[in-house]
């Protein structure tokens, strides 16, 4: 089954008429996008958008063979001129399946939004899901076989990846294309670096695919380390980095701090930005949890504080204690953590600051703490895949 992708963007395009923004401003040439419609096998054409016969041209395709077209989301404004030549577009209901003349079967899937998203198998056996802007699965049948190709929102809805991984709906080789791109990314890369983090890829418009080719299915990193100051951003691109996969571990080394207001508020902003498929436990004891082979993706956050913990047990506050065993001891735990680390094969991401910027501490233990939290952060960096340094909410790779 071959797909021919006439636009890849939001409903709006991108550039976005008259959007003066960073984004629109630099979306030029084959950086800009139309607003996303799928030619299947030249004979199925999935939504139906503004110039959509000038896009099939110029991509190397016509639309005089299109037996069927299919709307998959409301259209806001005037109604889409339909081409000369073309069926008028339709909707299945949800649940229906459509049987057409050329092989292809086509059964609608409801959404927890408006519109509709649509299942696909060609006449050889490959089957490709295809969803709106804004959409994900109402309900996905538990040990669903995977789909060989999964255009959907993936920036705007990871939700819905995480929903089809843990159906089985999306499995390893499952070709995870982004469509519907708006403007809320920033350009220069970051783009397609937050895609393959969730095990996606997009494409210029005008591309044609091969379903069931999985050759450049990005690999997701198993393990990352996103260093940052305070409020650089550092948590929310972890976060990113895993919210399209499902039973996350969130791993909170901070504990309540019981009594302290403000950081029960840190606390709690970070639980309400979390998805709710999310798990939480509070330890600093992260080896097990390392070890622990069959266990779902862990975020670590962060590992400041686990430095803050492993230093008060062993005693690196007074300098009698740290020169007469402190030391080692600290080196030892470190070793411990950063082994584990090198052997796991659970997915991590770890968070960590980045200290050794700033001023200089002032007092001793300051600085020992600084001096340490470096040294964590290079003997962890150099076991993991990928390692981010977050600025002012940018993310700039450092590996990987």
């Amino acid at each position: 089954m071959e797909l021919t992708l006439l636009g890849t963007g939001a409903p709006a395009g991108l550039p976005r008429p008259d959007c003066p923004c960073a984004v629109c401003a630099t979306a030029l040439g084959v950086a800009a996008r139309g607003a996303t419609a799928l030619l299947v096998d030249g004979t199925l054409l999935l939504d139906l958008t503004p110039g959509a016969a000038l896009a099939a041209a110029r991509a190397g395709r016509t639309l005089t063979g299109v037996r069927q077209v299919l709307l998959s989301h409301p259209h806001d404004g005037p109604a889409v001129e339909v081409p000369a030549g073309l069926p008028q577009p339709v909707r299945v209901p949800d649940g229906r399946e459509l049987a057409l003349l050329t092989g292809h079967r086509v059964r609608a899937q409801a959404l927890d939004a408006p519109g509709t998203g649509y299942a696909v198998t060609g006449p050889g056996g490959q089957r490709l899901l295809y969803l709106p802007p804004g959409g994900a699965p109402a309900g996905v049948e538990e040990r669903s076989e995977p789909y060989d190709m999964v255009l959907l929102d993936v920036l705007g809805r990871p939700d819905a990846l995480a929903r089809l991984r843990a159906a089985g709906a999306v499995g390893p080789t499952t070709d995870v294309v982004a469509v519907h791109i708006d403007h809320d990314v920033p350009p220069d890369g970051e783009l397609p670096r937050r895609l393959a983090a969730a095990g996606a890829r997009t494409v210029p418009d005008g591309t044609t695919l091969a379903v069931g080719a999985y050759e450049d299915v990005p690999d997701v990193p198993r393990r990352t380390l996103v260093l940052g100051g305070a409020r650089s951003g550092k948590s929310v691109e972890a976060e990113r980095r895993l919210e399209a996969f499902p039973d996350v571990l969130y791993v909170a080394t901070g504990g309540l701090r019981g009594g302290d207001g403000e950081w029960a508020e840190r606390v709690a902003a970070h639980r309400e930005r979390r998805p709710g498929s999310w798990r939480t436990v509070e330890t600093c004891d992260l080896v097990p949890l390392l070890k622990d082979d069959d266990g779902a993706p862990l975020l670590v956050d962060c590992l400041s504080l686990w430095l803050t913990d492993a230093m008060d047990a062993v005693g690196a506050w007074d300098d009698a204690e740290w020169a007469g065993g402190g030391e080692r001891a600290l080196r030892a735990r470190i070793t411990e953590l950063t082994e584990a680390v090198r052997h796991t094969r659970r997915t991590l991401v770890a968070v960590s600051n980045e200290v050794g910027s700033g001023i200089v501490p002032a007092t001793a233990s300051g600085r020992r703490y600084r001096d340490e939290l470096g040294r964590l952060n290079a003997a962890f960096a150099k076991e993991c895949e990928h390692v981010l340094l977050v600025v002012a909410g940018q993310a700039l790779p450092l590996r990987g």
